[in-house]
Parts: structure tokens; C-alpha cells; sequence
């Protein structure tokens, strides 16, 4: 039996719901990373539309979820509230009891006027984060996603999970007199010829810095995303560069971007990173002369499993410290516990791997 409650959302607003919710739309496709954390038996039985993103940015995790739960290819798909394809009727006939949504998208959502059109109908957006600021918003977006689901109770188990994981690098870290390399974070290499995006105070950004890094652009962007140009990581002569990668076959077919996660050819990412320390921006700069040059599986910018990226770049920035951390048996127990695929390798690489 469905009751109301109310939530705030990560965006501030009370909004009230009909839980547990029987009947959601995921505003965006890459949700899913979270609604099969709650519901490890069934992820898609609530979930009655989505946008097809997760196809798109992240078809490896795609395929193996369309392998166990083909029922995903049937459902209905939307278009963006960013780029105003969203199609309101579309969603009213799909007689939703919410529609979740990205923070993000907050801004397009309410300048179209798609707030007042659901309201109108009856159907309430809840706003979620992985992304903007994933270190303040993710635990908060489960504990939303646990009460509309009425699995408050895994979503604390979750919660509780995460904390102690990043307490594995932030005890240490806290404990230890350290000298902080300093770190390039390289968003997307490789994905255009443009050189390069990066990541401010936010995100990757704060991972660097958690785990022991000094991120090169914090001072110099002031906002989670951005660009540096070649002369700027030049004159900065990171110690280490990492670059965020994954399989964007789909939008950039053939393109150099380093396609690791799920599954990955190691060997050919290892090639495409080499390919990239040609660029201009990474011309005489330390990390390539010491091989200190990796790529990580970009989407961990995007989704609840982001301690796992803080544990991986932990083990790079500072070795000694974490010489017996190992991320990987991390993942591993993530998807064995928590998650309703099996794991597949693939998600790190490393020029200096032995």
C-alpha cells in the first residue's frame, strides 16, 4: 500500500511522493547504477521509461544488464531535458508515480517549463547527484532513492559500505606527513582534439586531492568542469596524469579516447594512453618521463561507486602509503554484495604497469 511521504531532494525541495514508488521514469539512463544497488533482484521492475544514455556513454555495463535483464530493451525511452527533447504527453502516458532526475538538468528543466507541466499532472521530479558533487550528494541521493523504494534499510547497508571504504584512504591519509604529487586529471582524453578538459575543485578533482594529490587546476578553474590549455599543464609539470576514459564507440567511432570499464582490452588501452603523452600539452612534463601515466574508467565521475576510484588513485599518488590496498578486490565485493551483474576487469590501466 502506497503512502505519501515527503523528501527533500539534493536540490532542497520538499517534494511529495506516493511510496513506495511502483511506477519511476530515470531521467537518466546511468540511475540505474543506483536503483540496482536497492534492488539487486530486479532493477528494472519499477522503472517504466528512461533516457537511453546508459547505452550510449556506457554500452559495456548496457550489455551486461540487457544479458540478465533483456526486459530493458523493451522499455520506453526519452529524450533529454537538457536539449528539450523531452516529451511531456510521452511521459504522462506512462502514468509514472516520479520522474528522477539529474541535478544538472535542473536549470533546462525549469527554463522549459517541465516542472509546472508534470506538477499540472500530477507527476513529481526528484532531483539526485552523482556528478555535480558526488562527495556531498551521492550518500544523499541513496538515502533518497532507499525512502521512495521503501528500501531505506540497503540503502543504508550501501551507505554504510562507502563510508568504510573511504576511511580506508582518508584514516590513512589523515595519520601520514605526505608530500603531495602533483596530478593532472585529463576528462575524456583523447575523446576530441582539443586539449584539455579537466576537473576543478569538484569530482575527480576532489578525488586527487583525498587521495593525497594536489589536482593542478584547483586554482585555476573555478568551477567542477573546465579546460586547461597545453601551456598551462606545461608550466605546471604534473607528476602524474590521469585521464578519465570509456567506450564511446558510439559517439566517437574509432576516436583516441582510452576505452576502459567492464571488460576491457587493456592491451589496446595501454597503446591509445601511450598515443596520447604525444599531445602538445604533455610535451617534457614529468609523469611522462616517469611512465606515471594511467587511465581510469571515466563513468566513476557519475555513478554511487566513486570510493572505488579513491581507493585506485590512492594506490598511484601515494604507493607507499597504500602498498596493501587493493581496489580491485574492492570492486569486486562491490558487485558481489551490492550489485545485480558479476564483475568483469578492465577498469584501470597504467603505462607503468609490470
Amino acid at each position: 500500500m502506497a503512502d505519501p511521504i515527503t523528501v527533500t531532494d539534493v536540490a532542497g525541495r520538499e517534494v511529495t511522493v506516493e511510496a513506495p514508488a511502483k511506477r519511476i521514469i530515470l531521467g537518466e539512463g546511468r540511475q540505474i547504477y543506483l536503483l540496482g544497488v536497492l534492488e539487486r533482484e530486479a532493477p528494472f521492475a519499477r522503472v517504466v521509461g528512461w533516457r537511453q544514455d546508459l547505452l550510449e556513454a556506457d554500452p559495456d555495463t548496457y550489455a551486461k544488464y540487457a544479458a540478465k535483464f533483456p526486459e530493458l530493451k523493451k522499455l520506453p525511452t526519452f529524450g533529454g531535458f537538457k536539449d528539450g527533447t523531452f516529451d511531456v504527453e510521452q511521459a504522462a502516458a506512462l502514468k509514472p508515480d516520479l520522474i528522477l532526475m539529474n541535478l544538472e538538468s535542473k536549470a533546462a528543466t525549469e527554463d522549459a517549463g517541465y516542472d509546472k507541466k508534470l506538477g499540472a499532472l500530477g507527476i513529481p521530479i526528484v532531483y539526485v547527484d552523482f556528478r555535480e558533487d558526488p562527495m556531498a550528494h551521492s550518500v544523499q541521493s541513496m538515502q533518497i532513492m532507499g525512502q521512495l523504494t521503501g528500501h531505506e534499510d540497503k540503502a543504508a547497508e550501501y551507505v554504510d559500505y562507502v563510508h568504510d571504504q573511504m576511511a580506508r584512504v582518508t584514516d590513512v591519509i589523515a595519520k601520514a606527513e605526505i608530500q603531495r604529487p602533483k596530478v593532472f586529471v585529463d576528462r575524456a582524453g583523447g575523446y576530441s582534439d582539443d586539449c584539455c578538459m579537466t576537473f576543478g575543485n569538484g569530482n575527480f578533482g576532489e578525488y586527487v586531492e583525498i587521495a593525497g594529490g594536489t589536482n593542478i587546476a584547483k586554482d585555476i578553474l573555478p568551477t567542477t568542469f573546465g579546460t586547461l590549455n597545453p601551456e598551462q599543464i606545461i608550466a605546471a609539470n604534473p607528476d602524474q596524469v590521469i585521464v578519465t576514459g570509456g567506450n564511446w564507440e558510439a559517439y566517437v567511432p574509432g576516436g583516441a579516447w582510452i576505452g576502459v570499464g567492464p571488460g576491457a582490452d587493456l592491451d589496446l588501452a595501454r597503446t591509445k594512453l601511450q598515443a596520447l603523452t604525444t599531445r602538445t600539452a604533455m610535451t617534457g612534463i614529468t609523469a611522462v618521463k616517469t611512465g606515471q601515466v594511467h587511465a581510469i574508467w571515466h563513468q566513476f565521475y557519475d555513478n554511487p561507486y566513486y570510493f572505488v576510484a579513491v581507493q585506485q588513485l590512492a594506490k598511484w599518488i601515494q604507493p607507499e602509503l597504500f602498498a596493501d590496498l587493493d581496489p580491485e578486490a574492492t570492486l569486486k565485493e562491490l558487485h558481489e554484495r551490492f550489485l545485480p551483474v558479476d564483475y568483469t576487469p578492465g577498469y584501470w590501466v597504467s603505462l607503468n604497469d609490470k
